[in-house]
């Protein structure tokens, strides 16, 4: 089993037991995420940002317009923290203070590199693409040149890197079990809905073989 590195930035402290620096399972949890949350310190305060990304091997790259504050700050080479969360799940406790939730989160650690070479951004887009909904890239117009120049690409490599993640039942005081109270896991997931088709299409077209296969 491939593990990442334990740094103090990333050691799980707190419910350490709930801590994973294994590798397969730090990207099953990136690549099934949709979106993530950029910190960096903008200007003397710091800021979030939530954006979609791709990861290709161990590699996470970030896109966005050439103007992007966010983008603009990172390529300057500071330190940034990416986070990715599931929630999976409200746990519903027989005292208020044993609440919590089932979920699967992955913090990294890092600095960015801008990507230039036109051939690294293509890769970067589909992997970015892919995340979003695997196999659109194949059914959809490859970026112009132009795009590809108003495009910026970033890369992190993925190093100092942690998962954590909760699962199961509540975990009550042992005489609150004697409590009238229901106690239990209330599972939680998203779920694709019915495709709807661009009103603006020219004509009417079946929907993507990429789309159906959340169906499959």
């Amino acid at each position: 089993m491939q593990q990442f590195t334990i740094t103090p930035k990333t050691k799980v402290k707190i419910l350490s037991k709930r801590g994973s620096y294994d590798k397969e399972t730090v990207y099953r949890i990136l690549d099934e995420a949709k979106i993530c949350h950029v910190g960096f310190i903008y200007e003397g305060y710091p800021v979030v940002i939530p954006t979609i990304f791709g990861r290709k091997e161990d590699v996470i790259f970030l896109h966005g317009a050439v103007g992007s504050r966010m983008l603009k700050t990172l390529e300057q080479g500071v330190d940034v923290s990416i986070n990715v969360t599931h929630l999976d799940g409200l746990v519903l406790a027989r005292s208020a203070f044993h609440h919590s939730m089932n979920y699967r989160s992955v913090v990294i650690f890092g600095k960015a590199e801008l990507v230039t070479d036109d051939e690294e951004k293509l890769t970067a887009l589909k992997a970015v693409s892919d995340q979003v909904l695997t196999g659109r890239w194949e059914e959809v117009r490859q970026p112009s040149q132009k795009e590809l120049k108003i495009t910026k690409l970033l890369k992190i490599k993925l190093e100092e890197v942690s998962a954590k993640i909760r699962t199961g039942k509540p975990i009550d005081e042992p005489e609150d079990y004697e409590l009238d109270v229901w106690a239990g896991e209330l599972p939680l997931r998203v779920i694709p809905q019915k495709p709807i088709s661009d009103p603006e299409a020219h004509k009417e077209l079946p929907v993507s073989e990429s789309v159906n296969n959340l169906f499959a």
